[in-house]
């Protein structure tokens, strides 16, 4: 113990006093994590329903009849995929997301502001 701090020789423990360009990771995380805006249009209703024809006997939960942008419609996509850890897509108007998830969904589209939620 030659510093009487450290057990053991750090051979980079010179450098840290040098003070290089790159931020801290606590810096770096918060500057790399965008904050999402809640969204604040509400939206009329929404259908979920379960699907298997024509997808090779796996199950999609598809969400339609949402009255938002095509750009929104990502968003809510990329949002919904994250809360419920599937994987999904965008079909025309619609979302598709991988899996069982109409229990779930139910809740969540509501909170985010969906007045009508037709399960099916």
């Amino acid at each position: 113990m030659a510093d009487g701090k450290t057990p053991f020789h750090n051979p980079f423990g010179a450098l840290a006093g040098l003070g290089g360009s790159r931020p801290a990771p606590a810096d770096r995380q918060e500057a790399a994590a965008p904050a999402r805006t809640p969204v604040t249009k509400t939206v009329a209703r929404a259908v979920v329903r379960l699907e298997r024809s024509g997808r090779r006997g796996k199950e999609v939960t598809v969400v339609e009849h949402l009255d938002v942008a095509p750009g929104d419609l990502e968003r809510w996509l990329r949002d919904l995929k994250g809360s419920l850890g599937c994987g999904g897509s965008v079909e025309g108007a619609a979302i598709v997301l991988q899996g069982d998830h109409r229990r779930r969904l139910v809740e969540l589209l509501t909170a985010r502001g969906v007045k009508k939620v037709t399960r099916g």
